[in-house]
């Protein structure tokens, strides 16, 4: 087999979106890729998105929110952005790795009850499953070619 591919997830403080889809990505897909994921800045993991991660039995409690890595960043297969902010901020990417933008509402802006909040963040939590799932099996499917 082909080494693994890399994916690396960015979103503007690395807290929530982000940090949810690399845990997805890594309880999905470690057969067949390597998952990192990266801020424009960096917020501390969102303790709302630990939380709803762990009801699907992923725990996140032990990544860390980090800024972007340019070195990770120029040797991706494949970069995704999670929301506007940081696919303007994004440096400019080699043509060998294909950018995707998933323009994803922040979770972490949510008002209202911590019941309507925490509604908030199953949702998009479970937006970025279904997305990953779908990368995955493009990704799964350019190997078997």
């Amino acid at each position: 087999m082909s080494r693994k591919k890399i994916v690396y997830f960015i979103c503007t403080g690395n807290s929530c979106r982000s940090q949810m889809a690399e845990g997805f990505a890594r309880h999905y897909g470690s057969d067949i890729i390597e998952v990192y994921s990266g801020g424009v800045e960096a917020h501390g993991v969102n303790p709302r998105a630990i939380a709803v991660m762990a009801e699907k039995g992923i725990d996140i409690s032990r990544h860390e929110s980090k800024l972007i890595d340019e070195a990770v960043l120029f040797k991706s297969d494949y970069v995704i952005t999670l929301c506007g902010d940081a696919r303007d901020k994004c440096p400019v990417l080699p043509p060998s790795v294909k950018s995707i933008h998933w323009g994803l509402e922040d979770p972490a802006k949510a008002t209202g009850t911590e019941d309507e909040i925490m509604g908030k963040f199953r949702k998009v939590r479970d937006e970025i499953e279904d997305m990953v799932k779908k990368l995955l099996g493009e990704i799964r499917e350019r190997v078997i070619k």
